[in-house]
């Protein structure tokens, strides 16, 4: 990617001081403060469930004009505010790709739950090996194309990968499967929203979870953002939902 700039816009830059902000007092997510210490300027980074930008937005003013944020989001709504965010704040580097991610590629049917009549968007979820809802639940249901990391990866012939955040209501242990050979190859520090009610729609669990990334990349040590660092865990509770795997070298980049 070229750019007659190697900072971010003031826009950019603006926006990036307000979600600090606001991820102190509530409004967005702690661990958008950690991210510095994971990504550089000119880095390649993948945003999983991107939704309204949250992250797209915060990453995009770590990486710079002249890094890569991939930002995958099924649901049209999230992806026209992923769009706008990118031409308001003159970020080009923010690429969205409207597709779910997960193990392979194919075309897959996503849920939209509806409460009261309103929909909730932060509960949207793939069908594919989840179990039913039960009778009284209201949902939407609307078709998207599904890639894999690896698929993406391969395509696009990018270099190093070094973060992958997945926030997808469950659906992480197959996003992982699909991103195995870039984690072997780059090994990115990977946020990953880990939560049984949320796992439990496709059969599994936090603990096996977390036991099956220990046996695939034992070099990966898991984390939590506490105290304004990332602190060692050996499992998850309920005192967070969103978990940091990465190596003693990606840690070391702070």
């Amino acid at each position: 990617m070229t750019t007659s700039s190697t900072h971010p816009s003031l826009r950019l830059r603006l926006t990036r001081a307000g979600m600090m902000l606001a991820s102190r007092i509530g409004g967005a997510e702690p661990e958008l403060r950690g991210l510095p210490a994971l990504v550089r300027p000119g880095d390649t980074v993948i945003d999983i469930g991107a939704a309204h930008g949250m992250y797209a937005v915060t990453l995009s003013a770590l990486v710079g004009p002249q890094g890569r944020v991939a930002a995958f989001e099924p649901h049209p709504r999230q992806q026209r505010t992923l769009r706008r965010w990118r031409r308001l704040l003159g970020a080009p580097q923010l690429e969205l790709t409207p597709s779910a991610v997960g193990p392979a590629a194919g075309s897959v049917t996503m849920r939209l739950p509806i409460v009261l009549g309103l929909p909730i968007y932060g509960r949207a979820h793939l069908t594919e090996g989840a179990a039913e809802p039960g009778p009284r639940e209201r949902s939407r249901l609307w078709s998207t194309p599904m890639t894999s990391v690896d698929a993406w990866v391969e395509s696009t012939g990018v270099g190093r990968v070094s973060f992958i955040k997945a926030d997808v209501e469950g659906f992480e242990p197959q996003v992982l499967e699909g991103a195995a050979a870039t984690i072997d190859r780059d090994r990115p520090a990977v946020l990953l929203e880990i939560e049984d009610r949320h796992l439990e729609r496709y059969g599994t669990v936090a603990a096996e979870v977390v036991a099956e990334i220990a046996r695939r990349w034992p070099d990966y040590r898991m984390h939590v953002w506490r105290d304004e660092a990332w602190q060692p865990v050996d499992e998850v509770t309920l005192a967070a939902r969103n978990y940091l795997f990465a190596t003693e070298a990606g840690l070391s980049r702070a």
